[in-house]
């Protein structure tokens, strides 16, 4: 077993399959002990009544590792705090959060109904944010008695988030904001110790399977190593940064950032901004075309 992230915590949400699950195990195989969460939904968020953080926890257990499930709803800001504090609990303190839950509703923007937009935006956003929301005020309180710990937040964003995907503009929103939710807490909490980061994976899990020719994706397993690396007291010095992992590549991203301007004096003329515009737009770069257009 290596020793990367020995005698670390973690938590890893929506860790009972897929990309959350090969977080959960290679955390563990690294040497951290392991707060596996999963609500066990299906694809659609829906409850299925199975367990499959246990079979997790079963399966670290078997390893030689040391693992506890949880079965909290991250979106729910009362079991998110508790979920932070079983990890207290049972191990002693907490280093590392990876926000990885979520689910797909895939519509058209026009056939999108305010319960799926509402259904993913909570799981997707507001699981990001609570969870979050504990771990830092653990980590501040830590941090000012004299305590500060290495602690490592790895956020997922998408692809999807990114650069827009057709079908998509729920989760596409989502995890736009999931990028941005990425760069303010970087920010902040980089005073305790904190650092922050978003990974934007590519595998074929059951979220992608179905919608398209996934044959040649990568498999979860593939995205597991950055975050073990991010989740290490080693990668102290990345914070805020989106990471997109495609099978054995692996891209940093560059966000929004300031392009052309030009500066009017003045309030603007609306039959100047067109010429003016147009002309800003000839020498900025071409934005990347949208997944599926």
């Amino acid at each position: 077993m290596s020793t990367l992230l020995a005698g670390r915590v973690a938590i890893v949400t929506g860790a009972g399959r897929g990309i959350g699950r090969a977080h959960a195990l290679e955390l563990a195989r690294h040497g951290a002990a392991v707060v596996v969460n999963d609500y066990g939904v299906s694809l659609a968020g829906e409850g299925t009544g199975e367990t499959p953080a246990e079979e997790v926890v079963a399966e670290i257990e078997a390893a030689g590792g040391r693992a506890v499930a949880n079965a909290a709803d991250v979106a729910d800001f009362a079991q998110a705090e508790a979920m932070v504090r079983q990890a207290i609990d049972t191990y002693g303190g907490l280093d590392i959060l990876v926000n990885n839950a979520g689910f797909v509703r895939d519509r058209m923007l026009v056939n999108t109904s305010e319960e799926e937009w509402d259904a993913v935006i909570r799981v997707h956003l507001k699981g990001h944010f609570a969870p979050l929301r504990h771990a830092g005020a653990y980590w501040r309180a830590e941090a000012k008695e004299g305590r500060q710990r290495a602690a490592r937040v790895v956020n997922t964003s998408s692809g999807a988030g990114l650069q827009g995907s057709v079908g998509q503009g729920t989760y596409s929103a989502a995890k736009a904001g999931i990028a941005g939710l990425t760069l303010v807490a970087a920010q902040e909490m980089g005073r305790y110790g904190v650092t922050v980061n978003a990974i934007a994976p590519v595998a074929r899990t059951r979220m992608t399977e179905g919608a398209f020719d996934t044959s040649a994706m990568a498999v979860p397993e593939d995205n597991s190593p950055v975050v073990a690396w991010l989740a290490s007291e080693e990668a102290n010095d990345v914070t805020g940064r989106v990471i997109e992992i495609d099978g054995s590549t692996i891209t940093v991203e560059n966000g929004w950032a300031h392009g052309p301007s030009q500066d009017n004096g003045a309030r603007w003329d609306a039959a100047a901004v067109g010429p003016a515009l147009r002309t800003l737009l000839a020498s900025a770069p071409t934005p990347e075309p949208v997944y599926g257009a």
